[in-house]
């Protein structure tokens, strides 16, 4: 089994590139939601809030406020994938499930939690259902992957020579 260093940099290469499917979610399902819950993502509203507390949105141009934004969410990303690798080992589920889990616990303890407490984000319950359709079902997206990724980064569970000849067998794909 690898050590916890291997881990936390599997997870953290895992929820960078998690990130990717998850922002792409985030944009689809925004625009299907109703007009008045098409405002800004979460990373962006996050970034903002957080420049004006540092006191330099002022400072920045679209253009920088974007690449905040995008490096910001990223780099959250890797960093709570860090966390995740550390701890997957000792998770009692399959790889995916487990890393869905960690993802719905990052958003809740992020919309529930951190993130008000902060001021940089609303709290939960006073987002429109649909809103929190689209940060949990992206927290989903992006746990899915975190966990299928890490499992496989980290070198775990790959599948020895003897279980790749029973499940590619024609008794086995005949159902047999």
């Amino acid at each position: 089994m690898p050590g916890p260093i291997t881990r936390a940099a599997a997870g953290a290469a895992a929820g960078f590139a998690a990130t990717a499917p998850m922002t792409l979610y985030m944009a689809g399902v925004r625009e299907a939601l109703p007009e008045p819950d098409q405002y800004d993502l979460p990373p962006r509203i996050v970034t903002e809030r957080a420049a004006q507390k540092a006191g330099v949105a002022h400072q920045m141009n679209e253009p920088q406020k974007k690449a905040a934004t995008t490096a910001a969410h990223f780099a959250f990303g890797a960093g709570a994938g860090a966390m995740y690798g550390v701890v997957a080992p000792v998770l009692p589920f399959h790889p995916v499930a487990n890393g869905i889990a960690y993802g719905l616990g990052v958003w809740a303890s992020s919309y529930f939690g951190w993130l008000p407490a902060a001021g940089l984000h609303p709290p939960a319950h006073r987002e429109s259902t649909g809103r929190n359709v689209l940060h949990a079902g992206a927290h989903i997206v992006w746990g899915a992957v975190l966990g299928l990724l890490t499992d496989q980064l980290a070198g775990e569970h790959e599948p020895s020579h003897e279980q790749f000849e029973q499940h590619s067998s024609p008794a086995v794909a005949a159902g047999g």
